[in-house]
């Protein structure tokens, strides 16, 4: 273990040249430098924050969403069949052509009803609407309340207004009480993010949102750990200006706020454009690849950590890519394609089950123009859940 230890914890990885481990241990009086240990802090504050989240969704998200009469579905459930239920569980939930016909001959079932059922099944394993609502709720309000904290804490640091200051006497640069609440707290969010995907309903995209947490969780503890912190806090306020919009554009999407919902839309792709294709690049970057080497120059931590910046880019690349077509359908054909993830099945089979006397009750309990009573246009923003 001490071998391991040592080969992990490698100075001339870690630290710039002529930089030892020793140098960072025994600072003067009243000065604190980043440590490892001080990451294990968050996640106490993890359970926390994720206990909060569990309070807010139940006595603040969950009574808004009744004032916003968004109730849970009352999905068609599958009638209980243990054949049916065992295949399921174990071997597929969308059974191709094959397995269909042969559990239409072993039940006597038409192929179209086992066809349903599983539909029907996967459909009770899906959140519901005042479900996503609450969850969007709680996170708007954690986003909203980091960014406006980073936002005030950044406007008094020198490396705001000079990203210079990110580098001029590194890696010995005090850590701060502001610095360290901002980071901490964000990385605590991050962890509880991770520990609520297992508790949750799961979700198609279980395993991406899994990886996506854990890098995040990785490259906020390696920036802490390598004295990173001033860049790293840039990094974080820039991804916190458009995260809080995405999840009001859901609210209102989820409240049937159709204007509203497509003007945060709006609000929200300019600021997303803005601070990921042309502030995180041309701030970010250019201090982290180009300032840096003339100030402290590279050594393998700093090609790490610039890597996985540039990682970043390409993801914000292709997330644009995304939002962008998102917006193209919507223009070209007044709604985009709903979300695979946790919306509810329906299919023109299901539609033969019922009447049109059924059908036309259906819609008119839904509104003629579908916001549930509330102001709203053509419905182009079923949901913005796909990045």
């Amino acid at each position: 273990m001490a071998a391991l230890s040592a080969w992990f914890w490698n100075e001339r990885f870690w630290l710039p040249h002529n930089v030892t481990w020793a140098d960072l241990a025994d600072p003067a009086p009243g000065v604190e430098y980043p440590k490892a240990g001080h990451l294990l802090s968050a996640l106490p504050l993890a359970l926390g924050i994720f206990a909060v989240r569990i309070v807010f969704e139940r006595c603040i998200a969950g009574p808004c969403a009744s004032i916003l009469q968004i109730q849970t579905e009352l999905s068609r459930r599958a009638q209980p069949n243990a054949v049916l239920e065992k295949v399921f569980t174990s071997i597929t939930k969308c059974p191709d052509s094959r397995h269909l016909e042969g559990l239409s001959k072993q039940l006597d079932w038409d192929v179209r009803k086992v066809q349903r059922w599983f539909r029907h099944r996967r459909n009770q394993d899906k959140p519901s609407t005042r479900t996503k609502f609450c969850e969007s709720m709680w996170r708007f309000t954690f986003y909203l309340c980091i960014f406006t904290y980073g936002i005030r804490f950044l406007w008094q640091s020198p490396w705001m207004w000079d990203t210079r200051h990110c580098w001029y006497n590194y890696p010995y640069q005090v850590l701060t009480s502001g610095l360290y609440y901002y980071y901490i707290t964000e990385l605590a969010f991050y962890w509880s993010l991770m520990f609520s995907q297992f508790t949750d309903i799961k979700r198609k995209d279980f395993l991406i949102m899994f990886v996506h947490h854990l890098a995040t969780v990785s490259l906020i503890s390696f920036s802490y750990v390598n004295n990173m912190l001033r860049v790293g806090s840039l990094v974080m306020c820039v991804h916190d200006a458009s995260d809080f919009l995405l999840e009001a554009v859901k609210l209102a999407n989820y409240a049937k706020y159709q204007r509203l919902c497509d003007f945060l839309f709006v609000v929200f792709g300019m600021i997303f454009f803005g601070t990921r294709l042309i502030i995180y690049p041309f701030w970010i970057l250019n201090t982290t690849l180009f300032e840096s080497w003339d100030i402290i120059g590279p050594y393998p931590s700093w090609w790490l950590f610039n890597v996985l910046l540039l990682v970043l880019q390409v993801l914000h690349i292709i997330w644009s890519y995304l939002i962008a077509r998102i917006a193209f359908k919507a223009i070209m054909r007044g709604k985009v394609s709903k979300d695979d993830r946790s919306d509810i099945e329906s299919s023109s089979e299901e539609e033969t089950d019922t009447t049109p006397k059924e059908r036309l009750k259906a819609a008119s309990s839904r509104g003629e123009n579908g916001t549930n009573g509330h102001f709203g246009s053509k419905p182009w923003s079923q949901n913005h859940n796909n990045w």
